[in-house]
């Protein structure tokens, strides 16, 4: 496949926007690629020499926006680029940031390793040290194996050649944004932590450092509209991360949600003893809560109904990666305009530009991991629960716990093992994820489990995947939950897996997937080989289509006890032909009928948002 011409570079855009230093350098763009199918390039010199290939970063090889298009299994790929270190950044260390690397990557400059992560969807940073030098040329080179019999954790990427149900083209290798950034050598700022508490109006700062040095303080300014309106300092020297807090005056005070997604500006400031800036960075919040009263989850203080839709991130050319800014911003209003008001992420970790976008939009999403249907002891399939899954989930909440459009947390889903007498791996791995998250975040719900099993008495919500297609069919199977007896899912035996459900939030958080495709249902009429498919039979109109999603949403809005619900899905995935809107984001229906049908009952405040433009 020849190479996409670059015109522009791709993803120019700042990608990390919660915690933004001015000085920084985007390396996404053309880099040197080669295939290395047996795993063998270490021996065989690979690191030493020049590649055969050429790819554009930061969009994997299976992809054809990265000029490589190669969907085959990849058991490693290798990438070399040289840059030259602006000679503006002398006396400064260099960080080497990945936004995402799938799965399991060495990274060597200069010659160097400088860099391990095992992980396909987190965020990991290489310190350059003295390897770089500022006005110099710097010689990267990235290995990343990606074995198919390798424990991982992969989401809905395919296990066999093609794909097929639930499985879509694999991703390997680079598939986020890469950069450089220098930081003062001695001591800088690292990511802060940025909790709101509504309940005092004011933001809960810590602000991580590298070291402590004798008379360095830190300073936090927020501001409103350009008005700086307050600010607060700490010695930062007796810590290793200062706190702060930041009390916004009454008259300044607004409250962010769906209908005012206000987010307020943050500066971050490393001061010395002399009081001069030795490191800044800048940010955002927004002044919210979330909390539990009963069976419903509040916003607020205030029960909010969520119309959530099950966006999994998939594209036609980038595949799991945009291949704009402006297609992240697009499919959050693709959202609104039906009528949803928030999204799970589904299967994989967004990049966090989506979630930028997000805040800004008031649109309400709960953080999920890739690892469906994850478990113990099956043959053929490598996403098998390890001690892996924990350490890249805290990696995960360390990135985004600040934003302020995450409600909530699911760090499995459609875990498939029966509960037995005696602690299994999944066992533990699950109760270590629910545990790990609700250290990490004690401010959000976590759901220990997404759909069939939950192994975690605790779980902060509970929930069910339904896909039953007949509205009345489904009416009878939700009916229980106001007597304490909700629909459970049971295993392929019928015996429920789950935990006895104690009253806990309840929300279907899987369901429809109306199998809806009307070019395709036309074309496929006596057709065996086609491929595509949904859940039930395939409505034969729009009107069909559109009296089925009204019956099955209609359900679970005149339900008192459902505090929301998430539809499957925002759009087709490759052969998967159940989304309100196709793989290319066109649409297939008319989507002023779906956001009519999500009308909310009285019990609810109405955030149903206007259609995007």
């Amino acid at each position: 496949m020849p190479l996409p011409h670059l015109s522009e570079q791709p993803r120019p855009e700042y990608p990390r926007p919660q915690f933004v230093r001015d000085a920084w350098l985007n390396l996404n763009g053309s880099w040197q690629f080669e295939i290395d199918r047996s795993d063998t390039g270490l021996e065989r010199g690979l690191r030493e020499r020049e590649l055969a290939d050429r790819i554009v970063v930061p969009f994997c090889p299976e992809s054809a926006l990265s000029g490589i298009g190669e969907t085959d299994f990849l058991e490693a790929v290798w990438y070399r680029h040289t840059v030259t270190v602006p000679a503006a950044w002398a006396g400064s260390r260099v960080l080497l940031h990945f936004g995402a690397v799938d799965h399991d990557t060495t990274v060597w400059a200069g010659g160097t390793e400088v860099a391990r992560h095992r992980g396909g969807f987190t965020p990991f940073t290489a310190d350059l040290g003295d390897v770089a030098v500022a006005g110099e040329e710097l010689t990267i080179v990235v290995r990343a194996r990606d074995s198919r019999h390798g424990v991982q954790a992969r989401g809905k990427q395919a296990t066999r050649y093609a794909n097929s149900h639930c499985h879509y083209t694999r991703t390997t290798g680079i598939w986020q944004t890469v950069w450089l950034e220098p930081v003062p050598r001695a001591v800088a700022l690292k990511r802060p932590r940025i909790t709101p508490d509504l309940a005092s109006g004011s933001f809960f700062l810590e602000l991580p450092l590298t070291a402590n040095v004798p008379g360095h303080r830190v300073r936090a300014t927020l501001t409103d509209g350009g008005d700086e309106i307050v600010v607060a300092e700490s010695r930062a020297d007796l810590d290793l991360a200062p706190r702060l807090v930041l009390t916004v005056p009454a008259d300044r005070l607004r409250v962010w949600s769906p209908q005012d997604p206000h987010l307020y500006g943050l500066t971050f400031e490393l001061l010395d003893s002399a009081g001069e800036i030795v490191d800044t960075a800048r940010s955002y919040a927004g002044l919210r809560s979330i909390s539990v009263h009963g069976k419903r989850l509040l916003l607020n203080g205030e029960p909010v109904f969520q119309r959530l839709v099950l966006d999994q991130g998939y594209y036609p050319d980038g595949l799991m990666t945009a291949p704009s800014d402006a297609d992240l911003v697009h499919d959050i209003e693709l959202g609104l305009h039906a009528g949803f008001n928030g999204a799970r992420l589904h299967q994989k970790v967004f990049e966090e530009r989506y979630l930028y976008h997000a805040d800004r939009l008031g649109y309400l999403v709960w953080g999920e991991f890739g690892d469906w249907g994850c478990e113990v002891g099956v043959r053929d399939d490598n996403q098998r629960p390890d001690a892996s899954y924990v350490t890249q989930w805290l990696e995960a909440l360390e990135r985004d716990y600040s934003h302020p459009s995450i409600i909530g947390w699911c760090p499995l889903n459609e875990t498939y093992q029966p509960l037995h007498d005696r602690i299994t791996q999944l066992d533990d791995v699950t109760r270590a994820m629910f545990l790990a998250t609700k250290q990490a975040d004690p401010t959000r719900p976590v759901i220990d489990a997404s759909g069939y099993a939950h192994r975690v008495a605790e779980t902060d919500v509970y929930d069910s995947h339904c896909y039953e297609q007949d509205p009345a069919a489904f009416a009878k199977a939700m009916d229980g939950l106001a007597e304490d007896r909700p629909y459970v899912n049971a295993g392929p035996d019928g015996r429920t897996w789950s935990v006895p459900y104690r009253g806990q939030p309840y929300f279907c958080s899987e369901f429809g997937g109306i199998w809806w495709d009307p070019e395709a249902a036309a074309a496929a009429a006596g057709n065996e080989t086609d491929t595509s498919w949904g859940y039930g039979e395939r409505p034969r109109t729009e009107e069909e289509f559109v009296d089925r999603f009204t019956g099955l949403t209609g359900v679970l809005l005149d339900d008192p006890d459902m505090f929301g619900y998430c539809y499957t899905q925002l759009t087709d995935v490759f052969q998967e032909r159940n989304g309100i809107y196709r793989f290319d984001r066109t649409q297939k229906v008319d989507t002023a009928r779906l956001r009519r049908a999500q009308l909310l009952p009285a019990a609810y405040e109405d955030t149903l948002q206007p259609p995007s433009p």
